[in-house]
């Protein structure tokens, strides 16, 4: 099938100023002669994956960025060389004092296999002259490459004034603390409440927005005085011009978003709200089903949708840290995958909450907990839209009213007596030198991460203890007269149920590691319990010895959680098994396979 390509589009991008915004906003049927991964890092210096285009209206060719929400286009192949598709939306800014053209929407129209036309070079000025190695499609420029136009070196961005007067827009997505002259155009989707504080250093109050644009989010935050000026302008849902806010880097542990800058409002910041809103996202969700739930770590941060079948009554928890009482209440999700969750809202989310009828609500940014298996509960950032103008909520609707509402749901349950749930998780695992040298469990929140390791030696003193048998309480019992007394019980009973505290050194190719276990750890590792291990070592020392030697040179996936402790004035970090999982050599096989044909081994 022939293609009738956009004529004159590259010449007239080429030329175009950003705020000539007709000419990026329509569209423009091209073909993709090479799409290349570049080099660029972000803030905290971390690789980042960003692919250049050389695109051709069959006449011209020109040079442009892939957005990096556009990614995945590339890496499941649904764009290609010789790709033909429609550019439905794109900008323009300049870094470096180099031009960069951003594709932000597409959509493809076939996967051609020949170029189309004789494309040749859009005239540029001298310094930014592209030419093409003969016999070859590949295009080079005598500029600076574009790898090294988004990188945390990047100058202040020249501003540029559209026709009628106004700053033209400058991307979220190209923010960074090297640009000191920009306006976004962007949509408050969540707006905080005020919040106080009161130290030694005195007292203030603060509340903070996400802003979004088509090319990502980011946090703002204003303190005092700022906060009177700019809480009554800002209104959730409304698009604004934001300027003179400074950009400093984010603060991760106040913010779940995917965003290596946060802004800084202050006392010359201009706020100006603008009432063109069309290319304006409302929101943008990443769903998780219900099911998936237990494959995320505890404490991620997800988007979730699902029918509320549940709603508890309003109640009220007291805060450990402030001793106030503060607001709570519980729903029961559910979603066509089967299972069900419950979420915790808080605060004036919990209070105000007065959705009738199982409505159908998406939730932005919530955190994942493991108590009772798996459960959810609100940020103050987190944001709820209670039967929002969604395919996947109008999906739900249909299918819980239809089927859904009669049918049983399976609850995320707890296992291996009230231990972590988190998931072995191959495509993040880590070494254990890399543990270390990230830094994990500093300073003292725990972090979870998985690995696959050997066991090279088991400490063979205090493999376990004597535990009390009343079930779920597992608490040391002591010796009392020929009997074993559980304080906590205040139970006595005729000999104890040994449970496992293994200390395991483990190593892999990178080094080594000692790791903490109970009870599931020691069961799966001797394939026996507590108790039949030590009636063993009792009884037949040189068989215990010969079982100890057996556990050594075995492989395990483990999940594991590192945590900052101090013990006699020595602080250190302790790793301890959250889970551990026997190989599984056919799901490594075929692991090993899916990588062959993943995006990395291309």
């Amino acid at each position: 099938m022939a293609f009738q390509l956009t004529a004159g589009s590259c010449e007239r991008l080429d030329n175009a100023t950003p705020s000539e915004e007709d000419v990026f906003n329509e569209p423009h049927t091209v073909q993709f002669l090479s799409i290349k991964k570049v080099n660029t890092v972000n803030a905290s210096s971390s690789a980042v994956d960003r692919y250049r285009i050389i695109m051709s209206d069959g006449i011209h060719f020109i040079q442009a960025m892939l957005a990096t929400q556009l990614n995945s286009m590339v890496q499941d192949n649904t764009i290609g060389k010789n790709t033909v598709a429609v550019i439905e939306k794109l900008t323009c800014n300049y870094v470096q004092e180099k031009r960069l053209i951003i594709i932000l929407s597409l959509r493809v129209l076939a996967h051609s296999t020949e170029k189309i036309g004789e494309p040749k070079q859009v005239e540029s000025p001298p310094d930014q002259a592209t030419s093409v190695t003969p016999n070859t499609d590949t295009i080079q420029t005598s500029a600076s490459p574009l790898s090294n136009v988004i990188t945390k070196h990047s100058k202040p961005a020249e501003q540029v004034t559209s026709k009628d007067g106004r700053p033209s827009v400058y991307p979220i997505e190209g923010l960074s603390p090297y640009q000191n002259n920009w306006t976004i155009k962007a949509r408050v989707t969540q707006k905080s409440d005020i919040k106080t504080w009161s130290n030694q250093r005195g007292e203030g109050k603060l509340f903070n927005v996400t802003l979004m644009d088509e090319t990502g989010e980011i946090r703002a935050t204003g303190f005092n005085l700022v906060v009177d000026e700019l809480y009554p302008k800002l209104e959730e849902g409304k698009v604004y011009y934001i300027s003179k806010a400074r950009v400093n880097l984010a603060k991760k542990k106040f913010s779940n978003l995917a965003n290596d800058y946060e802004l800084s409002l202050e006392r010359n910041t201009e706020v100006v709200e603008c009432h063109e809103t069309a290319n304006v996202p409302m929101i943008k969700y990443s769903f998780v089903p219900l099911s998936a739930l237990q494959d995320l770590a505890k404490d991620s941060v997800c988007d979730v949708i699902g029918v509320v079948k549940e709603v508890s009554a309003l109640s009220e928890i007291t805060s450990k840290a402030t001793n106030r009482q503060i607001p709570k209440r519980e729903l029961t999700l559910v979603d066509k995958s089967g299972f069900s969750v419950r979420l915790t809202l808080w605060g004036k989310q919990a209070e105000q909450y007065n959705a009738e009828d199982s409505p159908v609500i998406a939730f932005k940014g919530v955190k994942v907990g493991d108590f009772g298996g798996r459960s959810l509960s609100m940020f103050s950032s987190s944001t709820m839209h209670v039967n929002p103008h969604l395919e996947e909520c109008f999906a739900l609707r249909g299918w819980y009213d239809s089927s859904g509402a009669e049918q049983s749901f399976h609850a995320h349950s707890s296992a291996g007596g009230g231990a972590s749930t988190m998931s072995f998780n191959r495509a993040e695992i880590r070494s254990l030198d890399d543990v270390k040298q990230s830094g994990f469990g500093l300073p003292d929140k725990p972090e979870y991460f998985s690995t696959r390791a050997t066991i090279m030696h088991i400490k063979a003193d205090n493999i376990s203890y004597p535990a009390c048998p009343t079930q779920n309480c597992n608490k040391k019992v002591v010796e009392d007269g020929g009997t074993w007394r559980c304080e906590k019980c205040e139970k006595s009973f005729e000999a104890p149920e040994h449970r496992y505290i293994m200390s395991l050194a483990v190593a892999d190719a990178s080094g080594q590691a000692w790791l903490q276990g109970f009870n599931e750890v020691g069961v799966t590792i001797f394939g026996k319990t507590a108790n039949e291990l030590i009636a063993i070592k009792e009884s037949n020392s040189a068989q215990y010895n010969v079982l100890l030697h057996k556990a050594n040179c075995n492989t395990y996936n483990f999940s594991c959680r590192a945590k900052q402790d101090t013990y006699n004035e020595n602080t250190r970090i302790r790793y301890g098994i959250s889970r551990i999982y026997p190989l599984d050599y056919k799901e490594e096989a075929m692991a090993l396979r899916d990588l062959l044909y993943s995006s990395w081994a291309r």
